[in-house]
């Protein structure tokens, strides 16, 4: 079965928003068993809306619109699907009660316009949006199946979640879909291609391998589809397990998780904490970390140290140092570390000092030298590092570059255990 994925809105072709609503209904679909053919983003046009239904009419089976559908002129979607299906309008009273207790719930005068909310394409069936305004519909016509839901993220997902792929799985038989992923480090995409060649070869055509790059590491995914989900789990496991032979020294760990949370998962089970110090991350380090439930069995927190004066009185770096070697140093960075490990009592730390740009540089420290420290009760390990002239990427890499020197410091522990 195949899907096709439709964002309606101005504000997404703009930059305005970004569309997570695509990314998170293709997850969702793929589990289920659905291959998603397209994903397009539309304007607030009608000819551009129709044209764009009229396409994936012919592509997919299932089609899935989000957004457009509010009480103001600019929502358009509504209308659309109407002239698309040759249908007029009915008030659906389900919906219409659950807009008055949104509003009654929220002590807010209900307009006619919030009113006209509840009405609906008469062809289409009603599933009542129970956190929102905006109803959602589905329709079917030549044997497919289209469903307008609201652009507002949380909305969507209880839709789709507990009314819409129910509806789906119980009205057709649909594979099982298996995903094997395997978080690798410290190796090129190049390079592991190379390593695992010959496993790679000999994959029967069911079974297809996928190579997603980020800083400093590759995810594979191992991807099959069949009838029995039990027996195709099994055949890529088996896959999945000789190339995790092959290139075991470069494996994080063979599950479906970033690299924080993989560390957290390690640093967790060996009962160690970490702490961080933040310069020209700004504190970006902790946000990966704390984004993650449990963090906090293994992250005590941090500073986010600028100032030359706090780096010396929450961190502990001397202003002797701070004078003679400046913040973007070995000196002062290892300090960071090692005053983290010692202020915050934890067993392991990280610390980053940069420059972040796109000004602040010198001749002999430009924009984008980051020094990074690592340190545990027993050893420090910083390193430089030359990034760009682009700072939200030079933040991006110098939290990616730290992640990794925390892990190969922990393995390098943990080995010689």
């Amino acid at each position: 079965m195949l899907a096709e994925i439709i964002t309606i809105g101005d504000e997404i072709l703009i930059g305005q928003i970004v569309d997570t609503n695509s990314a998170w209904m293709a997850r969702q679909l793929n589990l289920t068993g659905i291959s998603v053919k397209q994903i397009t983003s539309v304007s607030d046009d009608e000819n551009h809306i129709l044209q764009s239904l009229a396409d994936a009419e012919q592509r997919a089976d299932v089609i899935l619109i989000t957004g457009g559908l509010g009480p103001t002129k600019d929502d358009i979607t509504k209308k659309t699907l109407a002239k698309y299906f040759n249908m007029s309008f009915r008030r659906d009273a389900g919906s219409l009660e659950m807009v008055r207790q949104i509003f009654e719930k929220y002590k807010r005068p209900l307009l006619d316009i919030n009113m006209q909310q509840a009405d609906v394409p008469d062809g289409c069936e009603v599933i009542v949006n129970k956190n929102g305004t905006a109803p959602c519909m589905w329709f079917e016509q030549n044997n497919k199946i289209f469903v307008s839901m609201p652009g507002v993220p949380y909305e969507m997902m209880y839709l789709m979640d507990d009314e819409v792929l129910p509806r789906i799985k119980s009205r057709f038989k649909l594979p099982s879909i298996v995903h094997k992923t395997i978080l690798t480090a410290n190796i090129g995409e190049s390079f592991l291609a190379k390593e695992i060649e010959e496993i790679e070869d000999g994959l029967p055509s069911h079974i297809k391998l996928a190579y997603l790059p980020k800083l400093g590491q590759v995810r594979l995914r191992l991807s099959a589809s069949g009838e029995n989900e039990m027996a195709v789990n099994k055949e890529v496991e088996a896959y999945a397990q000789q190339i995790i032979a092959r290139i075991k020294k470069h494996v994080v760990i063979d599950e479906d998780i970033p690299l924080e949370q993989a560390i957290l998962n390690i640093m967790k089970a060996k009962g160690l904490t970490l702490s961080t110090a933040e310069s020209c991350t700004g504190g970006y380090i902790a946000h990966l970390i704390t984004q993650h439930p449990g963090c906090s069995s293994v992250y005590w927190g941090g500073a986010v140290a600028y100032a030359y004066e706090l780096k010396e009185s929450i961190l502990g770096v001397k202003e002797s140092t701070l004078t003679r070697f400046g913040a973007v140093s070995e000196e002062t960075v290892t300090e960071m570390a090692e005053g983290a490990i010692k202020h915050f009592k934890t067993d392991y730390s990280i610390a980053v000092s940069g420059i972040a740009g796109p000004d602040g540089g010198t001749d002999d420290k430009p924009v984008g030298t980051v020094w990074i420290a690592i340190s545990s009760k027993n050893k420090t390990v910083a390193k430089v590092f030359d990034f760009s002239n682009k700072r939200f990427q030079n933040i991006e890499r110098s939290a990616a570059s730290a992640l990794m020197m925390l892990l190969n410091l922990l393995r390098e522990d943990l080995h010689d255990e």
